[in-house]
């Protein structure tokens, strides 16, 4: 899992769950684990997640069962009311992840097919990996990978991830997901006047 800002610069990774785990429950554990040191963000900001985490507070999700995919809008005409406008505009940002990852998987081949080490060494390889990544973004390096991912790519539709797990969305409380159902309401009407 990965928080990245707005200049595809990894903020913060964690490396080494083993198997297949919902990204939520990754998220949970990670939040729960203080040895992971996890960055929540302050009470006035929030991450843009897709659609398998809890929209809670601090982690701004878009509306379910409304267009989002970038695609969707290319091939489907404008965006027709709030929660589509807001959708899109929210894909547009949370893009950047999708092509931080990009650059990352291209740039390192070993992270789409892990080599036989052992599990420790490929955790090591994976940090690397992110801490070369941020290393050559910051110096502000003349890359090619870095501007081929600087236009929007597209988005991979996962339906497996649309539906959240009850479990973890019981980890927060209620009020925190009350809280950033109005807030996102308040985003979409605002940027509904402004596109409509």
């Amino acid at each position: 899992m990965a928080v990245c800002d707005f200049d595809m610069i990894f903020r913060f990774v964690v490396v080494g769950w083993e198997g297949i785990a919902h990204d939520s429950r990754v998220l949970t554990e990670t939040i729960r684990n203080p040895q992971h040191n996890f960055p929540m963000p302050p009470s006035e900001k929030y991450y843009l997640v897709d659609a398998a985490y809890t929209h809670t507070q601090g982690f701004m999700a878009p509306y379910r069962n409304v267009r989002y995919w970038l695609s969707d809008f290319r091939s489907g005409g404008k965006a027709v009311g709030k929660e589509e406008i807001f959708n899109q505009c929210h894909a547009r940002l949370r893009n950047v992840i999708e092509r931080a990852f990009g650059v990352v998987k291209a740039r390192f081949p070993i992270l789409k097919r892990m080599a036989p080490y052992s599990f420790t060494t490929q955790t090591k390889i994976v940090m690397t990996c992110f801490s070369i990544h941020n290393f050559l973004r910051q110096i502000s390096v003349a890359d090619r990978l870095f501007s081929e991912y600087d236009n929007e790519v597209e988005l991979e539709s996962d339906n497996a991830n649309q539906n959240q797990n009850s479990t973890t969305s019981s980890f927060f409380a209620a009020s925190d997901q009350e809280f950033m159902q109005q807030f996102r309401n308040q985003i979409a009407n605002e940027l509904f006047q402004v596109f409509s």
